[in-house]
């Protein structure tokens, strides 16, 4: 593909077939020096940057951002396969190949004669095609589950591969007892200084609070993401609180904060409510025509 066609888009092949001359151009003599010098290891930064970005955008049901963002991460890929494929390795063609030959052999239900009438079927089947498959049928249940992925992630994923074999709490109330429990140690190695507790004692903390939420099917990382942007919301309403009163947030003293948090969380609650009283009006008006 010619330079004028990558400009233009009106190459053969497509627009993957575009990006993918356009990356290749770029690490070509005469290309860009800063792709040409990249490897593997110095743009997994880039990648896990890129999967966090689309995924806050999918959150935020942005389609303009997320069809942006899928991009960037889609170049991730190419980006790999085109050094990859410099170094005489695989290409993107093999990497499609690869997870498209990968998506025949664990639907068998689909492509086969293998049969699967939900999605908790459909689940067994492919945690046991991939065991067989990984060569794993004797290692232990658990080996290479999650590898790589944030820890808060992995606990989850550990945790819901434990419950597929059985090994789980019968209802909720096994789980809320748990977290007690390990406040209670936590506690414990609190009161007696001893910080190598502590620390064991505070993951066990997080890992149990990570089950409450897998066992109620909530994402815990969704959990966190809302918990942060909630607590970055209420500082920034604290601090124009205290801009109001003439006090940047650095001069503010701990009681002056505290004062401005409570109003921006009771701000927060006025508006709420007044949200669901008029989402309960309209309601009330749909279901009642002499009200419109």
């Amino acid at each position: 593909m010619t330079d004028e066609e990558m400009i233009a888009g009106t190459g053969e092949g497509g627009a993957v077939a575009r990006l993918k001359a356009i990356m290749h151009r770029l690490r070509a003599p005469g290309g860009c020096p800063w792709d040409a010098e990249q490897s593997h290891e110095s743009i997994v930064p880039n990648l896990i940057e890129e999967a966090y970005e689309t995924v806050d955008a999918i959150r935020r049901g942005d389609d303009t951002d997320m069809c942006e963002e899928l991009g960037d991460l889609l170049l991730q890929v190419v980006f790999h396969a085109e050094i990859a494929e410099g170094q005489g390795r695989f290409d993107l063609d093999a990497v499609a190949d690869g997870i498209s030959e990968k998506l025949v052999r664990r639907h068998p239900h689909v492509f086969g004669e293998s049969s699967a009438e939900d999605s908790d079927q459909v689940l067994k089947q492919w945690d046991e095609i991939k065991r067989g498959e990984k060569g794993e049928v004797d290692v232990p249940y658990l080996h290479g589950t999650g590898k790589g992925l944030p820890a808060l992630v992995r606990a989850a994923k550990l945790q819901k591969k434990a419950a597929k074999s059985g090994f789980d709490w019968p209802a909720e109330t096994g789980v809320l007892a748990k977290i007690r429990e390990e406040l209670l140690e936590l506690q414990s190695a609190i009161d007696v200084q001893d910080m190598a507790a502590v620390e064991e004692e505070l993951g066990d903390l997080l890992f149990s609070v990570v089950n409450l939420a897998r066992f109620r099917k909530i994402d815990p990382e969704v959990l966190m993401a809302g918990a942060n942007t909630k607590f970055e919301r209420r500082f920034g309403e604290m601090e124009k609180t205290l801009k109001a009163d003439g006090k940047a947030i650095e001069e503010a003293s701990v009681g002056e904060m505290e004062e401005a948090w409570l109003e921006a969380k009771a701000k927060e609650w006025r508006h709420s409510s007044a949200n669901r009283s008029a989402a309960e009006m309209e309601g009330h008006k749909n279901d009642n025509p002499s009200l419109k």
